[in-house]
């Protein structure tokens, strides 16, 4: 796809002003609508791992395997749309007709998902788990990495970048309410509720339906915008002749190693804490479905807290203080009270665990807040380092691979998640008995391998952050220089 330009046409109505990128707040906010894909999607994870094995019957070990395989599948295609979407020639842009492709393939395979056929045999469930869930997530990658490329070439600004991502977020923040309503009140409302299989196919495809009409409006608002923002002028080498030099190129540069590294470790431990998350709530703190969705509104309280907290501590502080800051939060309230409940130090259950954790997933969403916040904004920095260092543009490859780690992570965690249940002895057909009375033992160790377990992965990742480099002064000094280039090579292109 090829667009021609003859260099004199003004530029057309909500469309960026050369040298001057910060989108107004209209296009800010079409943008962020944009969010309900991923926080759709993800919303929907602590389910799917619930389901087929609470529910349907199968083991952890085979439920976590499924989605491992799946996860890292898919992340191993995430260079692949990145490249790819960086070398599109379009009139609607580099990244938008990407998105317009997977977001209706993105409906379709998520309401599969929740859907499988009923009778099969454990190996046949564990295919179309594996099958779906690949697929589902390949789909939402494809609308996903160029819509959070997109974010980072909006604008140029320090402050702005993070801007962008605390609007992302707070939209993601609202998507997740009406998801979490919608299940917890809706679909699943009333004792055993999540224990009954019949509910979660109506479930499944009414938010698959969500998803797509919030992706067809992001695209519908901000295609004039992204149409006129830069693209390749010459057609790129076939992918698979540059793909590789791509690669060597990007992960040359130790900026994005840190990012890659460090996010694929706290990707990790989320992924061990979601997956254990509806056990956790349903076995050991004996909580009701519509109680649940109390934590779930405290996390986000978090985050929404976060947002405004990080905005305000990104005009004093660095980026990677503020995820140093998150890091802590977490690992601390992902430690105490569960340890304490481990320990036996505190036994309550239902209303009376409610306040307690409450409090302590409200703490640790805002610490979330602070890093989902920063992370995108500091692979936007780094890609204007790369172009800065390479004098090439790999927006797509960067936040592709800040997915990569995030979903092969995720895969790991859940897969460690599954093992974990298998070790315990956690049993199969708890999940079709309501008040099944589980073991002690089995519990303590069900609560450390929620909280405590995926904090010291948090820790790891913590030390592989510390080396980042990029502060406000190079961020700036690196965007001015860029300035200059893309004058000076606008200027030749002109004159030629």
């Amino acid at each position: 796809m090829t667009v021609e330009d003859d260099g004199n046409s003004a530029p057309a109505a909500g469309a960026p002003v050369a040298g001057d990128l910060k989108p107004p707040r209209a296009i800010k906010f079409y943008y962020s609508i944009g969010q309900v894909v991923e926080s759709g999607y993800l919303a929907t994870n602590g389910f799917i791992f619930f389901y087929y094995t609470a529910v349907l019957g199968l083991s952890g070990s085979m439920v976590g395997l499924a989605l491992a395989i799946s996860l890292c599948l898919d992340a191993a295609a995430d260079p692949l749309i990145g490249s790819w979407s960086d070398s599109v020639r379009s009139r609607f842009g580099r990244r938008l007709p990407v998105m317009l492709i997977g977001a209706p393939l993105t409906m379709v395979t998520m309401g599969l998902l929740f859907a499988p056929p009923s009778g099969l045999s454990p190996l046949l469930l564990f295919g179309w788990l594996t099958m779906t869930k690949m697929t589902v997530r390949a789909f939402a990658s494809m609308f996903n990495i160029p819509y959070f490329a997109l974010g980072g070439e909006m604008a140029e600004d320090y402050v702005e970048r993070s801007r962008i991502v605390a609007i992302r977020l707070l939209s993601g923040i609202l998507v997740t309410v009406v998801i979490t309503a919608l299940a917890y009140s809706v679909f699943f409302a009333g004792a055993g509720g999540l224990q009954s299989p019949d509910r979660y196919p109506a479930f499944g495809w009414s938010i698959a339906g969500i998803m797509l009409v919030g992706a067809l409006i992001c695209c519908a608002g901000m295609w004039r915008y992204a149409a006129a923002l830069p693209q390749p002028t010459t057609a790129p080498e076939p992918m698979t002749r540059r793909l590789l030099g791509e690669f060597s190129e990007v992960f040359g540069n130790p900026t994005f190693r840190i990012l890659f590294g460090s996010m694929l470790l706290f990707a990790s431990a989320s992924g061990v804490h979601a997956a254990l998350q509806n056990h956790n709530y349903v076995f050991v703190w004996k909580l009701r479905p519509e109680t649940m969705q109390i934590l779930s509104y405290a996390s986000l309280a978090g985050i929404l807290a976060g947002i405004p907290l990080t905005s305000m501590l990104l005009r004093r502080i660095e980026k990677k203080t503020a995820v140093a800051l998150g890091f802590a939060l977490v690992v601390a309230f992902w430690t105490i009270l569960p340890g304490l409940r481990a320990s036996g130090v505190v036994t309550f259950t239902g209303a009376d665990a409610l306040p307690w954790l409450a409090a302590s997933t409200f703490v640790v969403g805002i610490g979330i807040g602070l890093i989902f916040i920063a992370y995108p904004s500091m692979m936007a920095d780094a890609a204007d380092e790369h172009e800065h260092l390479f004098g090439t543009r790999r927006e797509g490859l960067f936040f592709s691979g800040l997915g990569f780690a995030g979903k092969a992570a995720g895969g790991i965690g859940t897969l460690v998640g599954g093992f974990a249940l298998d070790l315990l002895r956690f049993p199969r057909d708890a999940g079709r008995q309501i008040n099944a009375v589980i073991p002690e033992d089995v519990l303590a160790n069900l609560v450390l391998a929620w909280g405590p377990l995926p904090a010291a992965l948090c820790v790891v990742g913590g030390l592989v952050f510390a080396p980042y480099a990029i502060s406000r002064a190079r961020q700036e000094h690196i965007s001015a220089d860029l300035k200059i280039r893309r004058a000076e090579s606008l200027s030749a292109g002109r004159s030629s």
